[in-house]
This record gives C-alpha cells, structure tokens and sequence, in this order.
C-alpha cells in the first residue's frame, strides 16, 4: 500500500537525517501526524530557524546566533590558548567539563584523501591567519584519535612549528572505568606512550 504523499515525503525527510532508517521514519512521521499543530508548527520552526539564525563565528568558525561567538567575546577567557576541535559539538563537550577557560577554533572536519577532503577543505587557513594576527602562546590539538583526526594534528603541527607557537596534542589511552581487557591494541600502546609519574 502506498503513504499518502504528504507522509511520504515526510518519511523521506525523516531518512535524510543520521541513523533513521525506514521503520524509524515510518514511526515518526507517523507520530507527527498525532501531533497537535501548535507542536508541529513549533518543530518546524526550530528546523527554519536553525538554517535563519545561525552564523560562523569570524575568529573561531564555531556556529553561534551572534558573530563574534559569546567565548570569542568573552574577554574573561584565555586569549593566548586555543584548542582546536573537529566540530562545533566538540567545543559543547569541552565547555561541559568547565576546566578549559581558554578559546576555540572549529575545523568543520579532518584531512581524509580517501574521501577527497583536502586541508583546503576544512579551515586551517583561517587558524593559521589567527596565528598569525593574534598573540596566541599554544594552540592544543583535539581532534578526534582516528586515521583522519591523527593526520590532521600531525599536518597543523608543521604548519604552526615555523610560527614558533607552541603545539600540544590531548592524551588518548584507557576511559576512567575502562577494562584493559577490552580495550583495543591502539588503544593500550596510547595509553602506555601517553603515561605519566606519579
């Protein structure tokens, strides 16, 4: 039996997003329909105004509703420290531990020559020109410990060694509460190359 169109685009929107499948978006569209329209029209405007009333930061490349972003602007924080991240998701994670009072800068994603992202794909440039511009002490790199997210902090790395900024990259290994005889090869040589004195 064929939806109704209406619901039938309305699946198809659904399966556009991350992870839905078809059940998951029969199932929603579904529920949307037993929503009241007060509650539709407000979703619908929440997906509108996402696209309306977001920008990029100028200085950091973090999505905000104003530009400069509120870190950015923020003269509290520390302006001669900025840590580098893969998305603006990350910069959320980072804020959340409340231990890292210094700045941002967001790639938009990692060097992947398998997937024809180039360094001029993702905004080093912009980095390097704030290098360049402000009186940054140490940039720290954290992006994510995969092939792509590696590559892409060894690439930073010689690009800011001849500014004379220091570089510094964020410790991967064991989780807090992880069993090392789960833990994957990769894993436990990071871990065991990234320990400390006590």
């Amino acid at each position: 039996m064929q939806y109704p169109e209406p619901i039938a685009k309305l699946i198809d929107s659904f399966m556009k997003l991350p992870g839905i499948g078809p059940k998951t978006a029969v199932r929603l569209a579904f529920f949307a329909v037993d929503m009241n329209e007060e509650d539709v029209m407000d979703f619908a405007r929440a997906f509108v105004d996402v696209k309306r009333k977001l920008v990029y930061c100028s200085v950091c490349q973090n999505i905000s509703d104003h530009d400069p972003c509120p870190i950015c602007d923020d003269s509290s924080r520390d302006h001669s420290t900025i840590c580098v991240v893969q998305d603006p998701k990350d910069v959320v994670a980072l804020e959340k531990m409340r231990d890292y009072h210094g700045l941002y800068h967001v790639l938009h994603g990692v060097i992947s020559p398998m997937d024809g992202i180039g360094p001029e794909d993702i905004k080093v440039a912009e980095l390097i020109r704030r290098l360049e511009d402000e009186n940054v002490k140490e940039i720290i790199l954290a992006t994510n410990p995969t092939v792509e997210g590696e590559a892409t902090a060894m690439y930073i790395s010689r690009l800011v060694k001849p500014i004379g900024v220091k570089t510094s990259r964020i410790a991967h290994g064991l989780p807090v509460g992880g069993d090392l005889e789960y833990a994957d090869e990769v894993t436990l040589s990071k871990a065991l190359e990234g320990r400390r004195e006590l």
